[in-house]
């Protein structure tokens, strides 16, 4: 029995040591086939990411490649923009001196006809003493004459000589008066302006509302175009969305409309939530803003100049000048430039400088609503004025600064002399004279050019043209045709602000002489 235990103890211990080894060469198998799959797997990755690499180097040098074309046709872009900019200058320049050779020409033409007059008026002083010489001296052959004669003929004569000096000495009185006059009223006119200064404002017809990022630009035009479309119909004003980066941009031709329409599409892009009903609250907002922006306006403009009192209708209107603009030129800002300076000359030469000030103040009141209402500006605000209850003088003062009506105060002409002053000053306006020139003239070109027309005179810089017609050529209903065509002919052959008033003239007369 201890026999038998011995041997199976060792075949035991034997296939146990069997076992081990078999199990070790199949682990190692196993581990080997491991590590070979793994390697293979390893050297696959490997050629999927050397492939992965070769695509990305591509993309990444035709990205470079379309970077640099883009660079470059930006690079020509600019340099066309800047060469299309100095040849502009150039013809600026070009014009300017050829302007500049006109007036030197103009100014030696007038010095040699002042060195004419003076050369024929030393002659003329050289004929008077030889003459007096002559006649002193057959004054000396005629001694014979007696004593009372000779005095007689010496007393006509300094009778004669004094009488004159007298006259050359009234003259010079009389030229030394009016140039102290000029010279007092250009003194005026420099204080004043010396001591008023505005800024100008210049025209614009489009407004660009800058954007957080490009995305917004989808947003805004909604789902098949309804959120731009609702904005414009609300506004009155078109968007213009364009490859121009980070912005958007507003056309129209009514500024408050166009602030309107600013306002509520920055506050759509803030809020972030852009859709119909969104767009119509905000546009609703921004008309009550701008409300308030304008009644503000008009309250500081009274406020700065000093006019209290204005009914609160007035100050509205006034305020609604600070989006209306006239050749690049604030209205508002002008208004309030022409009070001061109408105000400043009053109290210089004496007259009332509250009622210059107000009447200034409310002149170009007829075009915060001149696109509203037909007629002429001034018209429209005279009868603002009266609706409104301001005193007569107001009202006249404020009716002639245009020569509309004749000035029957001191007030009137200083504030048609302010307003001519800040639309004359440098900057203050974008139209130049040479343009504003050929204007009038095309525009009595237009009316010489009927036959029958006798003459005609654009007049109030332009805003009027008055006809004169041969009698004989028209009756009274022609006339009436003759001022349609007219009309006609100038809306379709001019451009101009507002509108021109045509006036046709047809005068008979009878003359006879009392004997």
């Amino acid at each position: 029995m201890s026999k038998i235990t011995t041997e199976t103890i060792l075949l035991l211990i034997g296939a146990a040591i069997v076992g081990c080894l078999a199990g070790y060469f199949i682990r190692k198998n196993i581990a080997e086939g491991k590590i070979n799959n793994a390697e293979k797997l390893a050297e696959q990755i490997q050629r999927e990411a050397e492939k992965d690499g070769e695509t990305q180097k591509k993309e990444l040098l035709l990205e470079a490649k379309e970077e640099v074309h883009r660079l470059r046709n930006d690079f020509e872009k600019e340099s066309r923009e800047r060469r299309n900019e100095q040849q502009k200058i150039e013809r600026r320049l070009l014009q300017k001196e050829e302007n500049l050779d006109r007036k030197s020409e103009g100014i030696e033409a007038k010095e040699n006809k002042l060195n004419k007059k003076l050369k024929e008026a030393e002659e003329a002083e050289e004929k008077r003493k030889s003459v007096l010489e002559e006649q002193k001296r057959k004054l000396e052959e005629i001694s014979g004459l007696t004593e009372e004669q000779a005095k007689n003929i010496l007393l006509t004569d300094v009778e004669k000589e004094a009488k004159h000096e007298a006259a050359i000495m009234v003259k010079e009185i009389e030229a030394r008066a009016r140039e102290d006059a000029d010279k007092n009223a250009r003194e005026i006119i420099g204080y004043a302006i010396q001591k008023c200064a505005a800024d100008h404002v210049a025209e614009s017809t489009v407004t660009v509302v800058e954007l957080p990022n490009d995305e917004m630009k989808g947003r805004i035009i909604g789902r098949e175009g309804r959120n731009i479309r609702t904005l414009e119909t609300l506004t009155g004003i078109d968007l213009i969305i364009d490859d121009t980066p980070e912005a958007v941009i507003l056309s129209g031709f009514d500024p408050i409309r166009r602030e309107i329409a600013r306002i509520a599409l920055e506050k759509l892009i803030v809020d972030g939530r852009i859709h119909p009903a969104r767009i119509e609250e905000m546009v609703e907002k921004a008309k009550k803003e701008v409300d308030e922006i304008i009644k503000e306006a008009g309250e500081q403009a009274t406020f700065d100049t000093g006019v209290y009192g204005v009914h609160p209708e007035l100050i509205k209107l006034l305020g609604r000048l600070k989006f209306r603009t006239s050749y690049g030129q604030n209205v508002l800002k002008h208004t309030i430039e022409v009070a001061h300076l109408a105000g400043i000359m009053a109290t210089e030469l004496g007259a009332d400088p509250k009622m210059a000030k107000r009447a200034a103040l409310l002149h170009d009141i007829g075009k915060a609503v001149d696109h509203e209402i037909e007629g002429t500006h001034v018209e429209i605000g005279m009868n603002l004025l009266k609706k409104y209850k301001e005193s007569s003088k107001v009202i006249h003062a404020m009716s002639t600064h245009h020569g509309d009506y004749e000035a029957e105060s001191l007030e009137a002409i200083l504030i048609t002399a302010a307003d001519a002053v800040s639309a004359a000053r440098p900057g203050a306006r974008r139209e130049t004279l040479e343009s504003y020139i050929k204007r009038l003239e095309k525009l009595e070109d237009i009316a010489n050019k009927y036959e029958g027309v006798e003459r005609s005179f654009a007049i109030q810089a332009g805003r009027e043209i008055r006809i004169i017609i041969k009698p004989e050529k028209y009756s009274d209903d022609q006339m009436v045709m003759l001022a349609r065509d007219i009309t006609k002919k100038i809306e379709a052959e001019l451009e101009y602000p507002g509108q021109i008033k045509v006036s046709v003239i047809r005068e008979t007369r009878a003359v006879e002489y009392a004997k």
